[in-house]
């Protein structure tokens, strides 16, 4: 059940952009981290381009993903996997040339028992989804 936030700034982006950025942020989260694609959410943010700088340069376009998931239950390769393709997948829709160096891909690694679903945390889950 990851969570995805896509914060972009710049020129606003188009229909099918937002839409290739969710679907292709739902299926690294499926194949690349072993993630339930339908229980994958994506929120893709567009900020004021004044509002963003590198270096405290203001940049004209820019970008940074930011996933949820629980501890524990990624290898450190899978991870490592996921940034780089999750920075193609913003330069794909973004522009290559146009992002800075410092477009970030944040994995935040949260405790089972400290987010959820549905009423339900993680932990709680884990029973159900323990194999027989």
């Amino acid at each position: 059940m990851p969570f995805v936030t896509i914060k972009t700034a710049g020129p606003a982006l188009t229909p099918g952009q937002i839409e290739r950025l969710q679907t292709g942020a739902t299926r690294l989260m499926a194949g690349t981290m072993r993630k339930k694609a339908e229980l994958t959410a994506v929120l893709v943010e567009q900020v004021p381009a004044a509002g963003w700088s590198v270096g405290g340069v203001p940049v004209p376009v820019a970008a940074h993903l930011d996933v949820k998931v629980t501890a524990g239950t990624n290898t450190a390769e899978e991870k490592a996997r996921f940034i780089t393709e999750a920075a193609a997948l913003l330069k794909e829709v973004l522009g290559a040339e146009a992002l800075p160096v410092a477009t970030y891909v944040v994995i935040d690694e949260l405790p089972a028992d400290a987010w959820g679903y549905d009423g339900l945390t993680q932990e709680q889950r884990r029973p159900a989804m323990a194999p027989a």
